[in-house]
């Protein structure tokens, strides 16, 4: 590995783990994981561990992970497969990705590990904004890729994007020069899934940079983190709440995406197990305009009153309608 790229992997990691720690690897097999663990393997010896996750999808996938092993064990990595069952009647992508952090997050918590990292990079982001742009996404969707967040699993736990500044060529130039060669999985190419179709637009373009696209992603993160913190003076400031109860009078200057916010949020607050599967934004647009104009709507489980005090209560249960005899 040439000094320079093993010195600039440090420099990407060290900025997203200062403290150190021991690092997990996600691994596929493919050529950016694969370069993934060869980076991290030079920078870091004896401080990672790789795990592959074999979805069992595909009939290559199980030699796949014996091929990732014997890397690992040229590197003196430590390597586990996880095999794991999808199960889905709607999209494969969605479970397979669900049931992916699932086993890692379990993984993690197994070896004591300080963080998880993926081989997420700057062309993914590309494709990511590109993506979430032509879905009408808002600022938190355009945000894109975040280089350091929480493992999506039950029990959480750091997640790491060190080479979300590298290129896709620059990754598969460290296997070529290492003389790995990764696995490539089918679905890559199957213009069925939206981002294969539009990377391949994206690689035909002659205009189009990935990475000033991949820097305004970076420039929508900032604008979405200074939202979070109005957002966060704005409930501090203007809400009071008891266990089932939320009061929120809005500032006469907040802007509209703030109340929009704080509105979410109380519906959060009253039941959290809506983050699992939150109101889609017509939904949240429909409530905000309600109560903007002073009305009442339910939705998710929780009244909600407008005026100069929005208001947010559990919705009361509706009483079974009784068989009875009127009495008399």
């Amino acid at each position: 590995m040439h000094p320079d790229l093993t010195n600039r992997f440090d420099r990407d990691l060290h900025a997203l783990l200062p403290a150190g720690g021991r690092l997990g690897l996600a691994v596929s097999g493919g050529p950016d994981s694969m370069a993934l663990l060869l980076l991290a393997a030079a920078a870091r010896p004896g401080a990672v561990e790789a795990a592959t996750v074999d979805h069992r999808l595909r009939p290559e996938s199980a030699a796949e992970a014996v091929m990732v092993a014997e890397v690992c064990a040229r590197l003196g990595v430590p390597h586990e497969t996880l095999e794991v069952e999808v199960q889905s009647a709607g999209n494969l992508q969605a479970a397979a990705r669900a049931a992916r952090y699932a086993a890692l997050g379990g993984w993690m918590q197994a070896r004591q590990l300080h963080a998880i990292a993926t081989a997420h990079h700057l062309d993914d982001q590309a494709e990511t904004l590109l993506m979430r742009l032509n879905r009408g996404s808002g600022v938190p969707g355009l945000a894109g890729v975040r280089a350091r967040g929480e493992l999506p699993a039950e029990d959480g736990g750091l997640l790491v994007r060190p080479v979300l500044g590298w290129r896709r060529a620059e990754l598969q130039a460290v296997c070529d020069a290492a003389g790995v060669r990764a696995a490539e999985d089918p679905s890559n190419r199957d213009q069925r899934f939206d981002r294969v179709r539009l990377r391949q637009a994206l690689a035909a373009s002659d205009f189009l940079d990935p990475e000033a696209i991949a820097g305004s992603a970076a420039h929508l993160a900032e604008a979405e983190a200074a939202l979070l913190w109005a957002t966060h003076q704005e409930w501090l400031g203007r809400v009071r709440h008891t266990a089932d109860r939320v009061r929120y009078r809005p500032s006469r200057d907040a802007p509209r995406e703030i109340r929009r916010r704080v509105l979410l949020d109380a519906l959060l607050f009253l039941d959290d197990g809506i983050a699992d599967d939150p109101p889609r934004g017509r939904e949240i647009a429909q409530l905000l305009a309600v109560l903007e104009e002073g009305g009442t709507a339910t939705l998710r489980g929780a009244l909600c009153r407008g005026g100069s005090e929005w208001r947010f209560e559990r919705a009361p249960l509706r009483r079974p309608v009784s068989s009875s005899p009127p009495a008399g």
